[in-house]
């Protein structure tokens, strides 16, 4: 299935320019309506984490769940999937995150994820500051919350990545939600890697998302 795109031009961050646009992959999810959850993408890779709470240590002011659904989203209250944008055969290179609330409340995933691709990485992969969507993603039971995320855009510095960490933001500018969690790897075990990769904010629709890395 095709990931719907919305009309949003590409944007970048103090990377590359933008180069030759990658054709998406026939075998992937459809983008979600705003607001609400859709099935997982084809080939996607997923986990769940057991058990439910309301708040998660050093999440910067949310120990307390909130009834208006603002308190940040636990990290056992999600799941979370990882899905390839890339033709097989290709470099994977772009990649969807996705959290799905899979609790019984409303909550919210602040910001944007904090990735670092590989046990040796020198610092997070860079935002891609335009692609704020200038809302916070907030999520009724069942919905879902996506990142695009480009894990290499020709520069220097490539390494191979095993593993792809994650740290959710808390409410509050700075602060932390979860402590470092593992996605799952997109149907490969290494990545290559370099200091060209840029990752989006959340959003709730995956075209949006995936619109600011498709052509770098």
């Amino acid at each position: 299935m095709l990931l719907a795109s919305t009309a949003c031009a590409a944007g970048k961050s103090d990377g590359p320019d933008d180069s030759k646009a990658t054709n998406r992959p026939g075998a992937t999810s459809s983008a979600p309506s705003e607001g609400r959850g859709s099935a997982e993408p084809d080939g996607a890779s997923s986990s769940k984490l057991s058990g439910s709470s309301s708040s998660t240590a050093g999440n910067g002011g949310d120990d307390e769940a909130k009834a208006d659904g603002t308190a940040a989203c636990a990290e056992a209250d999600l799941s979370f999937a990882t899905a390839n944008q890339d033709e097989a055969g290709d470099q994977v290179r772009h990649l969807l995150l996705t959290v799905t609330n899979a609790g019984n409340k409303t909550c919210t995933v602040y910001g944007y994820p904090r990735v670092q691709l590989g046990a040796d990485a020198q610092a997070p992969v860079a935002l891609i500051k335009e692609s704020d969507p200038k809302a916070f993603a907030r999520l009724a039971p069942g919905d879902e919350a996506n990142a695009a995320l480009l894990v290499s855009g020709g520069q220097r510095d490539t390494y191979e990545a095993h593993t792809i960490s994650v740290v959710l933001q808390g409410r509050k500018h700075g602060s932390s939600a979860s402590r470092p969690i593992d996605f799952p790897m997109p149907g490969v075990d290494t990545l290559t890697v370099d200091d060209g990769g840029r990752v989006t904010y959340w959003m709730t629709p995956s075209g949006l998302a995936l619109d600011f890395i498709m052509s770098l």
